[in-house]
C-alpha cells in the first residue's frame, strides 16, 4: 500500500541542472558562492546571473544559516528559480544535523510555495562532501517532503533527483 503523498514525490536519476521544473534546489554553502558538487554544477549551468543575485543576498543579509533557504533566478537553467539551502556537515549526528537537514527541505518547500512554484526538484542535500549518511538523509528527505506536501495543495510534484545509484536506491526504499 502506498503512503499518502507519494504520488506527489518521484525519484529520478540524473542531472538536476537538466530538469524542467519551476524551481530546483541547490545544496549551497552558507556564503552562496558556488562550489563543488551540485552547487558548482548549478552555478556553471545557470550562468553568472545566479551568482550575482547570491552576492546581493549575502551583502544584504550575511551568510545563510544552515537549514534556511533563499531564492534566485534560474538564469540559463530550464528551471525558473533556484532555491539555495545550506545543508549540515555531518559530525556524527550529535550536533543537530538531522534537524538541520529536515529544515533545509522544509524551508526550501516553504520558499517554493511562497513563490508559487508548482514543481520542485531537490538534489540529495549533504550526502556528498558534507558526509551525511545517504540512508539517513534519504529517510529524512522523504519524510519531510511528504509531511510538507500533505499540508499544501499548491506544490503538485516534488522530484528527488539523484546523481548516483546509491542515493537513488535509498530514496526509492523510503518512498
Amino acid at each position: 500500500m502506498s503512503k499518502p503523498g507519494n504520488n506527489k514525490i518521484e525519484a529520478i536519476q540524473g542531472d538536476i541542472t537538466q530538469i524542467e521544473t519551476d524551481a530546483i534546489v541547490n545544496a549551497a554553502n552558507s556564503a552562496l558562492k558556488g562550489g563543488g558538487g551540485v552547487d558548482g554544477a548549478i552555478h556553471r549551468a545557470g550562468g553568472p546571473e545566479i551568482l550575482e543575485e547570491c552576492k546581493s543576498i549575502v551583502a544584504k543579509n550575511g551568510k545563510l544559516p544552515t537549514g534556511e533557504a533563499v531564492i534566485t533566478t534560474g538564469g540559463a537553467l530550464k528551471a525558473k528559480y533556484v532555491i539555495h539551502t545550506p545543508g549540515p556537515v555531518w559530525q556524527g549526528g550529535h550536533k543537530n544535523e538531522p534537524v538541520e537537514l529536515a529544515n533545509s527541505y522544509h524551508n526550501s518547500l516553504k520558499v517554493a510555495e511562497e513563490n508559487n512554484c508548482k514543481t520542485v526538484a531537490f538534489p540529495n542535500i549533504s550526502t556528498g562532501i558534507y558526509g551525511f549518511p545517504k540512508d539517513r538523509a534519504a529517510a529524512i528527505a522523504v519524510k519531510t517532503i511528504r509531511e510538507y506536501i500533505q499540508k499544501t495543495t499548491s506544490i503538485q510534484k516534488v522530484y528527488l533527483v539523484c546523481f548516483d545509484n546509491e542515493n537513488y536506491d535509498w530514496v526509492q526504499k523510503n518512498l
